[in-house]
């Protein structure tokens, strides 16, 4: 978890530094939503549940919370900028760039999780030393206990032995590949945005 004394810098090095809204995303005709992404525009089906201006997705600022400990924010950095780059625009949060100045850590950390649909945890050599780390995990734990496709623990550079005891009933994703494993990242995320927009769409 990146401490408040190196935030600063930290946010000054990232480019995405753009506080994102609650708002889903402006619609111009029925049928796509145009966003200018990368090497050129992309669509994406304004149809689709998680677009759906009337979408449970936008009940939360963010839909996904990276946790992670402040040695390994250069391939954080890498995953939100995927994240945030993709048709669906995911709204990240990522401490060192969108916590408020001067407030208290454990306000931060509980309102990170508490703002987020999903919770993607980094979990490294350094994770598993930070009692931060560890304390929103168990935070997360605490709002959604059950492998219900909230939490995503991503696992890099341990061995599936030191697998926190705590997340033993969820799946994890292991970075072999840094490419790959952001897919899957972005793939766990969408899937259970879509699940939560068709299931608030048939209760209602």
């Amino acid at each position: 978890m990146k401490t408040r004394s190196g935030s600063n810098s930290s946010r000054s090095n990232f480019n995405h530094s753009t506080k994102h809204s609650s708002s889903p995303p402006s619609v111009r005709s029925s049928r796509s939503v145009t966003c200018s992404l990368g090497n050129g525009p992309k669509q994406v089906s304004a149809t689709s549940p998680v677009c759906n201006s009337e979408s449970a997705r936008w009940r939360k600022p963010y839909d996904v919370c990276i946790c992670h400990n402040e040695e390994d924010l250069g391939f954080v950095e890498g995953l939100v900028s995927y994240l945030e780059s993709q048709p669906e625009r995911f709204r990240c949060f990522l401490q060192p760039r969108d916590s408020a100045p001067g407030a208290a850590i454990v306000t931060e950390l509980c309102d990170a999780v508490q703002n987020s649909h999903c919770w993607v945890l980094l979990i490294t050599p350094n994770f598993l030393k930070d009692p931060w780390c560890r304390y929103q995990m168990h935070h997360a734990l605490t709002e959604a206990p059950m492998a219900n496709g909230r939490t995503i623990p991503l696992l890099k550079d341990i061995d599936r032995r030191e697998y926190p005891r705590e997340l033993r009933c969820i799946y994890y994703i292991s970075v072999m590949l840094q490419e790959n494993s952001f897919r899957q990242v972005k793939e766990a995320v969408m899937h259970y945005l879509q699940d939560l927009c068709q299931n608030t769409s048939s209760d209602n």
